[in-house]
């Protein structure tokens, strides 16, 4: 979604599910923690001002953003989960080792969904540098924790009516 077109934070309030019956992780990399504090905070609030309970969203920290899908596998082992949430900021540097990590990333994330037909939410910022991931942890292109909360909540409340 994100795109200088796109600001992270729109969506239409009416169609977020309240969250007080999901219990909901929340996986931090620990890499470029300047973003992913940013993240991870818009996403706790999100999922709070959706009724969301404090003792119900289970977070944990990673080094980095290789490590989001193992930790989110961890999560659905070892929690009664209905989504989790994986955030991370990999920004490009002087080699490709970012897209090999992204992509890593990317297919680990949804492989675990499929796996275990829980939701499991790509909040991961790929960008080319620091400043655009500024604009997308609160600056001007809104926030992908904000947008990564809903999507959870989206989800979680699909797999509710759905299984």
């Amino acid at each position: 979604m994100a795109s200088k077109h796109q600001h992270l934070s729109l969506y239409r309030e009416e169609t977020v599910p309240n969250g007080d019956s999901f219990r909901i992780g929340i996986v931090v990399s620990e890499w470029n923690t300047d973003i992913t504090d940013k993240l991870y905070q818009s996403c706790y609030a999100t999922l709070l001002k959706y009724q969301a309970k404090s003792e119900n969203i289970i977070s944990v920290y990673v080094p980095g953003s290789y490590e989001l899908p193992q930790a989110a596998q961890l999560l659905l082992e070892s929690q009664e989960l209905d989504a989790v949430i994986c955030l991370g900021c990999i920004i490009k540097g002087e080699t490709t080792h970012d897209m090999h990590i992204a992509s890593a990333v990317a297919h680990g994330i949804m492989q675990l969904g499929m796996d275990y037909s829980t939701p499991v939410v790509f909040g991961v910022l790929t960008t080319e540098n620091m400043q655009q991931a500024i604009d997308r942890s609160g600056g001007k292109y809104g926030n992908k924790g904000d947008e990564s909360a809903i999507t959870a909540l989206k989800m979680a409340a699909l797999r509710a009516k759905l299984i």
